[in-house]
């Protein structure tokens, strides 16, 4: 038998590994396959492509044998000249409406630049600290220390000193609760602002179920965190095994701030974008020095025991997978790099203290509409920047430089791309005031980007699969 789509969703053991996929064919079926051997003779593929063709959104053909009930693939194979077609989709949930609808059209992206004849800086890396294991964050504690500590995806927290000496001592290791990897595993941590005094700090990992877990801890007495002290949060149910989100960050109003994703597959099947019944597809806000376990921060839009049945822990809406947002230190301003689906990357950005948005996930991709070639946008927040999939393939959202080392970069807000590592570089004051910025191309990361990180003083580093640290530089 064989069965010809786009691959929505692909699971294994490592990033060289695949062991289950699901297919959706341009019926909008779906069927679910297991790998056991694979031929490879006559242009079949291996098990680590279809992690790319996901990516890609390009179509392959699978021949497989049904096996008990299960389908058991044999071989796969790129499918030259097909189609790929949008998903079939049920209506999502309608809003609570702002204002009476109004039909616009599409607005034409602003073209992505790529480099000027001639500009002011370069933007560069440089390394810092390796020998680590498949990195996803890399935070600091604002405890006056000025150490970093690196996030790897398994599990693992390690303690890197300001001149780039890493402790061997794991700072934390919880890899025993952790369902690793693809797009699961550690996926953020973040302190509380007053660690230096209190000792707490927080997780967001996937579990051994694949479900996202948001956990408080503490320290032992002689500065390393405690796994056994974890208090769980919140827990999430998740339907498919990609875009978990992951992202922790504290607000300048000293609230947490987790980002979730749709909850996976492709295209958002179950509406959860614009579902307010849902915590997938949000960037939610929680007060955790009040409650039990937290507290609902007023100012939320949506308090506790609302008329829309609003889970009241969301903050804004309409994301697809916002893997990376950071706030600016200096002004409080919340920037997010939400991943696309099949075309187009995104940076939404809000000011300080102004959540209560849609960023318009399911119903656009970036400025595009998504599900139909027409769309109503009427209360829709549109991205300040974008770019297509011919400059890359997954955001990966960074920050607005705020420290000393090089002047010329305050300011600006610096972010990057899984597949192509560009690094672009946007006005920050000047695409919150106009809506939108042009993204220019200041340089190439030495190696394909997971995640930037700040340490106190506001310099910037780039963190990757190979288990480097990189530190952000102008030449």
């Amino acid at each position: 038998m064989q069965a010809t789509g786009v691959v929505i969703a692909a699971d294994g053991p490592s990033a060289a590994e695949v062991n289950t996929f699901s297919l959706r064919q341009a019926d909008g079926t779906v069927l679910d396959f297991r790998i056991e051997r694979l031929d490879l003779g006559n242009g079949g593929l291996p098990s680590a492509h279809l992690r790319e063709h996901m990516t890609s959104g390009e179509p392959i053909t699978v021949f497989y044998n049904v096996e008990n009930g299960a389908n058991v693939a044999i071989k796969y194979s790129d499918a030259p000249d097909a189609p790929t077609e949008q998903p079939t989709l049920t209506e999502p949930p309608t809003l609570p409406p702002t204002a009476p609808p109004t039909a616009r059209p599409t607005p034409k992206p602003t073209p992505t630049a790529g480099p000027t004849p001639v500009l002011p800086f370069h933007l560069a890396t440089e390394p810092f600290a390796d020998g680590f294991l498949q990195l996803t964050f890399l935070a600091n504690a604002g405890d006056g220390t000025g150490d970093l500590y690196a996030v790897e995806q398994r599990g693992v927290v390690w303690r890197v000193a300001a001149d780039g000496t890493v402790d061997r001592t794991p700072f934390l290791d919880i890899h025993e609760r952790i369902g690793c990897c693809d797009e699961r595993g550690l996926l953020g941590l973040a302190f509380h602002p007053d660690f230096a005094d209190n000792g707490r700090f927080f997780a967001n990992y996937t579990d051994l179920e694949g479900n996202t877990v948001v956990s408080e801890f503490n320290l032992f007495d002689d500065g390393y965190g405690d796994p056994d002290s974890e208090l769980e949060l919140l827990g999430i149910e998740q339907p498919f095994p990609n875009h978990n989100g992951g992202m922790l960050a504290f607000g300048a109003d000293g609230y947490l701030y987790i980002g979730t994703g749709d909850g996976g597959a492709g295209g958002d099947p179950n509406g959860n974008g614009q579902n307010f019944a849902t915590l997938l597809g949000k960037i939610l806000r929680i007060d955790i020095d009040s409650g039990d376990p937290y507290a609902i921060p007023e100012g939320n839009p949506f308090p506790v025991g609302n008329r829309a049945g609003a889970q009241p822990e969301i903050w804004d809406w309409g994301m697809r997978n916002p893997w990376r947002f950071s706030f600016d230190r200096q002004t409080g301003d919340l920037w997010i790099g939400d991943v696309g689906q099949e075309a187009h990357e995104e940076i939404d950005a809000e000011a300080a203290g102004t959540g209560g948005k849609n960023y318009g996930w399911n119903t656009m991709e970036g400025t595009f509409c998504f599900l139909t070639s027409a769309c109503e946008q009427e209360g829709l927040t549109l991205p300040v920047a974008e770019y297509s999939h011919a400059d890359g393939c997954a955001v990966i959202g960074g920050y607005v430089y705020r420290g000393s080392a090089y002047p010329e970069l305050i300011g600006q807000y610096i972010f990057s791309d899984l597949c192509s590592s560009n690094l672009w570089v946007i006005d920050a004051a000047a695409a919150l005031e106009s809506g939108s910025a042009e993204s220019v191309v200041y340089g190439i990361a030495a190696n394909t980007p997971t995640s930037f990180g700040e340490d106190e003083a506001g310099e910037l580093y780039l963190v990757n699969d190979g288990g480097q640290i990189l530190r952000v530089t102008v030449e």
